[in-house]
């Protein structure tokens, strides 16, 4: 059983995860399993290499865990939390610590082992954003869950161990200390001025122009005016919504629009990065409507995170974010 376990000192919530333990390789710097299609348990006709799917998308009908999924969607094999049992949340002398109660899924974004993000087509984005969506609202109706997030390793420098294309979901039974720190610092804003941080990033930037890579109707591609890492790049909705979940389906489309046409031109411009891409979203069962915003971002492996960094909680960023935007705003495609 995995443990949650309280930094005495900050207040901060670890994972104690001796599932993964199991996991080959863990404890190698950027080294990812470079597994072929024929051993690869993410491609079709080898569903029964992974746990049962709890979804998956059919065109044409199919049996469950077989082949012919556009989406598919299963347990992590070592999950870093678990869905079974309870939190008995007890101390230890002076700890705290709990049962890790959650869930830990995959998305399986497309069957074909190389197609990446940016190799797919818009719909096809399109519809890992909406099975994104639909496994948020399936587990919210989990009382014990507070907060859910999504994300993708993309490569060895960002901690993906399969090459396959896919996305990962943790379901939390407590809201981490990043988001919370997120979600005040946009109530602040709000408490000030009455108008969400978000809405006036993107009022301001689009005005301004210098920071924006991309826009559409519904969304825009931003490098935000201070950057953690080099050409890290936001995608922000145009409308003001606190909850991916909530989103119209217009949204994930204008979204998909630009996520395909930003990663062309990183790939483009920067050789093929590694990055992380998160989802930012807020908690459920809480009033964040009016102050938070819902939002993407991407944060390319181009620079190490160091001693310095880890010390002080500054980040030391070689780009300026106004030249990070000029510079994929020029690609040529």
């Amino acid at each position: 059983m995995p443990q949650l376990r309280k930094d005495p000192v900050t207040g901060r919530w670890v994972i104690i995860s001796t599932d993964r333990q199991q996991r080959p390789h863990d404890f190698h710097f950027e080294r990812a399993a470079i597994v072929g299609r024929e051993h690869c348990p993410f491609c079709p006709g080898h569903e029964a290499m992974t746990p049962p799917e709890v979804m998956a998308y059919r065109q044409n009908g199919g049996a469950p865990n077989g082949p012919g999924w556009d989406v598919r969607v299963v347990p992590n094999k070592y999950p870093a939390l678990q869905v079974e049992g309870t939190f008995d949340r007890t101390g230890d002398g002076m700890y705290d610590r709990m049962n890790g109660i959650g869930a830990h899924e995959v998305i399986i974004e497309t069957p074909q082992h190389d197609r990446t993000l940016a190799l797919m087509s818009e719909p096809e984005i399109v519809q890992v954003l909406w099975g994104y969506r639909e496994r948020m609202l399936d587990l919210q109706r989990d009382i014990r869950l507070k907060h859910i997030l999504i994300f993708k390793n993309h490569g060895a420098a960002a901690g993906a161990t399969l090459e396959h294309p896919h996305s990962q979901l943790i379901a939390m039974p407590i809201v981490p200390d990043f988001v919370r720190e997120e979600i005040d610092g946009a109530r602040r804003h709000f408490a000030v001025k009455e108008r969400c941080v978000f809405c006036d990033i993107v009022r301001q930037d689009v005005a301004d122009g210098r920071r924006v890579v991309l826009e559409n109707a519904d969304a825009v591609a931003l490098a935000p005016y201070a950057p953690r890492f080099a050409f890290e790049t936001w995608l922000v909705p145009k409308r003001h919504g606190a909850r991916f979940e909530e989103a119209p389906r217009h949204e994930y489309e204008g979204v998909a629009r630009l996520l395909k046409a930003l990663l062309q031109r990183m790939d483009r411009a920067l050789e093929h990065p590694d990055f992380n891409l998160i989802v930012h979203t807020s908690p459920f069962g809480e009033d964040t409507a009016d102050v938070y915003h819902w939002h993407i971002e991407i944060l390319p492996k181009l620079t190490r995170v160091a001693g310095f960094e880890w010390g002080t909680g500054f980040y030391i960023n070689p780009t300026p974010p106004e030249e990070a935007a000029r510079v994929l705003r020029s690609v040529r495609l």
